[in-house]
């Protein structure tokens, strides 16, 4: 998994309340258990006037040319709320969102993004609709940039927003490590407990 710390990118306004896991990547969408193959099916409800011929919508945000490379996505109350299908995170992932800023998340949602690498950044709905219009006139030149290490997010005009992250999900991100591998970071203090252990009560270990 890849490091997070700091982050510039073209912001995309998706700014509609309750966005399932079925609108991320409909269930006809999710062809592979893998983490790839899934970004074309991304919002295809959505994105596409026709999914089957993936003809697609130039009304919807990702397809408008001021769009174009968003990596930063705006949107609105209860993101990723519905199933707990995980790949709606490796799609938004595959296609090259690395931020989603919303006022609330599905809770499970949230959990996948931070093990997959993608920040779940959480503001007060007033200050997601500031963003979205500071970045509006001219979004590929209007950038806003997320700073893990500080927590804050800081669009042009002199906005800067701080959000706050649960400490063990912002390590993960920050060192670039998925539950596993953070896990290991403690192996030593898991060893001597386990040496410990094992002289204290031999007789649940089997050797």
């Amino acid at each position: 998994m890849d490091k997070f710390e700091i982050h510039e990118g073209v912001a995309a306004p998706l700014l509609r309340s309750n966005v399932d896991t079925d609108a991320i990547i409909p269930s006809r969408e999710m062809k592979t258990v893998g983490k790839t193959g899934l970004a074309a099916g991304l919002f295809a409800g959505w994105r596409y006037l026709n999914a089957a011929a993936r003809a697609l919508d130039p009304e919807f945000v990702l397809n408008r040319p001021e769009h174009r490379g968003s990596t930063i996505l705006l949107s609105g109350l209860n993101f990723g709320c519905g199933s707990s299908r995980e790949h709606a995170v490796w799609a938004l992932k595959e296609y090259g969102i690395r931020v989603i800023i919303a006022p609330s998340f599905g809770a499970i949602f949230a959990g996948n993004c931070v093990r997959n690498g993608l920040l779940p950044v959480a503001l007060p709905e007033a200050q997601v609709i500031e963003l979205a219009a500071a970045v509006a006139a001219d979004p590929q030149v209007r950038r806003l940039t997320v700073d893990l290490q500080r927590c804050v997010v800081e669009a042009p005009g002199n906005l800067t927003f701080e959000f706050s992250l649960p400490a063990s999900q912002r390590e993960m991100l920050l060192k670039g490590l998925d539950p596993i591998a953070l896990t290991l970071e403690s192996s030593a203090a898991i060893n001597a407990f386990q040496v410990a252990d094992r002289q204290a009560r031999p007789w649940i270990w089997i050797d």
